[in-house]
C-alpha cells in the first residue's frame, strides 16, 4: 500500500506541475500582457516614456519579464568600486537623443548595451518627447535593456519561492539591527512578562515571533516557515494569496494592548504577528512610542472569519446535509422502486438537473425570505440564522446527485447474481440489502467524501454571490476579472494540490470500506 500511495503522490504532483505550467502558458503567453493595467489607475494617468517604464516596471513584478535600466546598471558599477560618484553621475545623464550623449555617456552606454545583448536582453532607447520645444510630461527620455522569462524559469522561480524558512539574514545584512539572534523566553512580553507563556523571537528575522501559544486554536503557532502561493496585485493587493484566504474580516476586536515601550493602550494590532518595516518609525511618533526598533508591522484582530473559515463553515454543513438526507433518501428509493418516493424523488432530480442553478437559489431565497430567514450574509451579525439558506442551496443540489446515483448503484447491485444465491441461501430482505447491496453500491459514493470535505475550503462561487457570503469561492472569478495572475497561479495550485489529496484519501478510504480492494502489485 505505500508504494502504491508513493506512486500516485508522485504522479500527482507531477499533474499539479503540469496543470500550473499550462495556466502559466495561458496567462502570460496567449493574453495580452497589456490587460494586467485594466484596473491600474496610476497606469492612466501617466503619459509617453514614463507610462513605458511603469509598466516595465510592473511586468517584472508581475513575472513576464527581466528589466534592468541604465542607471541601475551605472549604479551596480560604482556600488562594486568600477567607478566613482563624479563619473556615476555624468555618465547616467544620457541626452535626449543618442548623438546628445557626452563622449563618456556614449562610452559607458556600449557597455551597458554590449553586457546585456549578450545575455539575451534587448537594449531600448527611447528619446525625449517634446512638445513646442519642451519637455512634454512624461517624456523624460529613457535607457534599459528587457527580456522575458521563459516558461521553465518561471516554473522554477515560482516552485521554489513557494515554501521559504526565516533566518536571522532575512534582513540585508547591510542594514543596522543590532546582533542577529533567536531569543527565547519563557514569558511573552506580549503578556507582560507576567504569566508563563514560551515564544522565540528573533533579530534580524522577517518575523519578531517565530514561535508562540496564546488562547487561540490551535493554541500554537509559527512564523518560520512561511507558504507562498502568489502576491496579488489587483485583488487584496500586496496580500498573498494564501493570506488573502485565511486572515480574518469583519470589525476590529480591540484589548489592552502593551507594546514594546512599556506603553499600553485598547488597539487591535496583534503582535505576535510584527513584521519588520525600515524607518517605519522615523517620522512616526505613534509607532516611535508602541515600538523600541522596526518590527512595526501587524495585522489587526478581527471579529469574522476568514474567507476559507465562512467557505469551509458552510460547505462541510452542506455536506453533512447532503449526506443525511441524500443517502437514506437514496436507499429508499431503490428499495421502493417505482413507487410514490421513487418517483417524487426522481422528478426533485430533474428539476435540480434541468434548472439552471442560479434559478433554484433564487428560488430558495425567495422562499426563505418569506418566512423571516435573513437572505443576505452579515460579518457582524451573531444570528446563526444566516447560515441556513446558503447551505440550504448548497446541499440540495448535491442532495439530488447522492439520490440519483446512490439508486442506480443499489438497483444494478440488486439485479446480480450474487443477491440471488443470497436469496437461495435463505437470507431475509433486509439483510441483502443492507449487508450487501448497500456496502457494495456504496463503495463509489464513499471515494468522494474526501474531496467534498476538502473542497468545501474553496467555497461556491453562485451560491456566496447570491447570499453576500464574504467566502473564498468569488477569489478565482475576482483574479480572472482584474487579470491578477498571480492569484490565478495561487488558487490554481490550491485547488490542484486538494484534488490530488483527495484523491489519494479517497482511493485509502475506499479500500478501508471494501477489503476485495488491495494496493499491492502481488497477485491475489
Amino acid at each position: 500500500m505505500a508504494k502504491y500511495l508513493l506512486k500516485r503522490l508522485l504522479f500527482g504532483l507531477v499533474s499539479v506541475v503540469i496543470v500550473v505550467a499550462i495556466v502559466m502558458v495561458l496567462i502570460y503567453s496567449l493574453l495580452s500582457r497589456q490587460l494586467v493595467f485594466q484596473q491600474d489607475d496610476t497606469y492612466h494617468k501617466l503619459n509617453n516614456n514614463q507610462k513605458t517604464m511603469y509598466a516595465m516596471r510592473k511586468w517584472q513584478e508581475y513575472g513576464y519579464l527581466d528589466y534592468v535600466t541604465f542607471q541601475d546598471y551605472m549604479n551596480d558599477l560604482n556600488r562594486k568600486g568600477e567607478v566613482d560618484d563624479a563619473t556615476r553621475e555624468e555618465a547616467v545623464a544620457i541626452g535626449r537623443k543618442a548623438e546628445d550623449d557626452s563622449e563618456l555617456t556614449a562610452e559607458y552606454v556600449k557597455k551597458f548595451t554590449e553586457t546585456y545583448e549578450s545575455q539575451g536582453f534587448e537594449v531600448v532607447r527611447l528619446n525625449a518627447v517634446t512638445a513646442r520645444r519642451k519637455l512634454a510630461s512624461g517624456g523624460q527620455q529613457q535607457l534599459f535593456a528587457t527580456r522575458d522569462r521563459p516558461l521553465a524559469q518561471r516554473l522554477w522561480g515560482y516552485f521554489t519561492s513557494i515554501v521559504t524558512i526565516d533566518t536571522i539574514h532575512a534582513i540585508d545584512d547591510e542594514i543596522d539591527i543590532g546582533p542577529r539572534e533567536l531569543t527565547f523566553t519563557t514569558h511573552d512580553p506580549v503578556y507582560g512578562g507576567e504569566k508563563f507563556s514560551p515564544a522565540i523571537m528573533g533579530n534580524g528575522t522577517k518575523h519578531k515571533y517565530l514561535l508562540y501559544f496564546d488562547n487561540q486554536f490551535p493554541y500554537i503557532h509559527q512564523n518560520l516557515v512561511t507558504i507562498t502561493l502568489g502576491t496579488s496585485y489587483s485583488v487584496n493587493q500586496g496580500k498573498d494569496v494564501l493570506e488573502t484566504m485565511t486572515v480574518s474580516q469583519g470589525s476590529y476586536v480591540t484589548r489592552p494592548t502593551l507594546y514594546p515601550t512599556g506603553h499600553s493602550e485598547e488597539s487591535a494590532d496583534d503582535l505576535h504577528t510584527a513584521t519588520f518595516l525600515q524607518g517605519s518609525r522615523e517620522g512616526n511618533q505613534v509607532l516611535a512610542n508602541r515600538f523600541d526598533d522596526d518590527y512595526t508591522n501587524v495585522v489587526t484582530e478581527k471579529a469574522g472569519m476568514s474567507k476559507m473559515g465562512y467557505s469551509f463553515v458552510i460547505g462541510i454543513l452542506a455536506t453533512a446535509l447532503a449526506y443525511l438526507l441524500g443517502l437514506p433518501l437514496g436507499i429508499f428509493m431503490a428499495r421502493h422502486k417505482d413507487g410514490l418516493v421513487d418517483k417524487l424523488g426522481t422528478i426533485y432530480i430533474v428539476f435540480i438537473i434541468a434548472v439552471p442553478s442560479l434559478a433554484y437559489i433564487f428560488l430558495f431565497k425567495a422562499v426563505g425570505g418569506s418566512f423571516g430567514l435573513p437572505t443576505t450574509f452579515d460579518m457582524n451579525s451573531t444570528s446563526k440564522l444566516m447560515y441556513v439558506l446558503p447551505i440550504v442551496s448548497l446541499a440540495l443540489p448535491t442532495v439530488a446527485n447522492m439520490m440519483k446515483w446512490l439508486r442506480r448503484y443499489m438497483i444494478d447491485q440488486m439485479n446480480s447474481d450474487y443477491v440471488k444465491f443470497a436469496r437461495s441461501g435463505g437470507l431475509n430482505e433486509n439483510e441483502i440489502f443492507f449487508k450487501h447491496i448497500f456496502k457494495n453500491a456504496a463503495i463509489p459514493i464513499v471515494h468522494g467524501i474526501p474531496s467534498s470535505v476538502l473542497f468545501a475550503m474553496t467555497g461556491a462561487i453562485i451560491t456566496e454571490r447570491v447570499y453576500v457570503v464574504p467566502g473564498a469561492g468569488n477569489l478565482l472569478t475576482q483574479a480572472i476579472n482584474f487579470y491578477d495572475n498571480s492569484v490565478i497561479v495561487g488558487v490554481t495550485l490550491f485547488y490542484a494540490l486538494l484534488s490530488v489529496v483527495s484523491i489519494i484519501l479517497g482511493d485509502i478510504l475506499m479500500a478501508t470500506v471494501d477489503p476485495r480492494i488491495s494496493f499491492s502489485d502481488k497477485a491475489r
